[in-house]
């Protein structure tokens, strides 16, 4: 039977409490301290893993504390530090210009509202979620590639049929269901269970605790 919309905006009420239950202390994978650091790295965790992101911004951070810092640095030295995540060349330019435009446009300061924060060179939507949600306690919901196949195999949203959705698309219609204080870590949640157990290749049916409502639930997958 064809499930209206009101009874999809219960079930997902209703997965969303269990992923709460299961997953009931979310937080962002990067590590940082400030919200510089956290848009850094956020930038570099395009095309790689959060844990790899990790293993250089230590140093990175460390050389270059300031946006006014980076704006100055040595292409080369950035290149050497940031050269394990891979793409680095392009990266270290990223990087370069972003803190460049932080300096001279925000006195070295993360802006706070999405408007700013993409207006910066290299900074898109999700990029900014990520540090509204996680540096300033805005609400911001992030959506990556967990978030897109999480939602589109659960059929939180209309358009799950579709192989590339519009992630602004997805982002508006998905936190029209919720309040504004959970969308920074309902994404946490989506990304954590995708990666945990609703992988891309295989999801890992057999342990999944959403399996007794979900539309696409595979009694053989495991």
């Amino acid at each position: 039977m064809r499930e209206s919309k009101t009874a999809r905006i219960a079930r997902m009420h209703d997965e969303y409490d269990i992923l709460r239950q299961v997953i009931p202390a979310p937080k962002c994978a990067l590590h940082f301290s400030t919200p510089l650091q956290l848009l850094i790295a956020t930038v570099l965790s395009a095309q790689t893993t959060d844990k790899r992101v990790n293993t250089v911004t230590p140093e990175l951070f460390a050389t270059y504390p300031t946006a006014a810092a980076l704006a100055n640095a040595n292409p080369a030295q950035v290149e050497d530090i940031i050269h394990p995540l891979g793409f680095y060349r392009s990266k270290t330019q990223h990087l370069l210009g972003l803190a460049a435009a932080l300096d001279e446009r925000f006195n070295g300061d993360v802006p706070h509202t999405m408007e700013e924060l993409t207006s910066l060179p290299g900074v898109g939507r999700k990029t900014a979620n990520v540090v509204l949600g996680n540096a300033f306690g805005i609400p911001g919901f992030p959506v990556d590639t967990h978030v897109m196949r999480v939602t589109g195999r659960l059929r939180w949203r209309t358009d799950w049929r579709v192989a590339k959705s519009d992630p602004v698309k997805v982002e508006k219609e998905i936190t029209a269901c919720f309040p504004p204080e959970e969308w920074t870590d309902l994404s946490h949640r989506l990304i954590l269970f995708g990666r945990a157990i609703c992988h891309a290749r295989k999801p890992d049916c057999g342990h999944c605790p959403l399996a007794d409502t979900c539309p696409s639930f595979e009694p053989t997958a495991s």
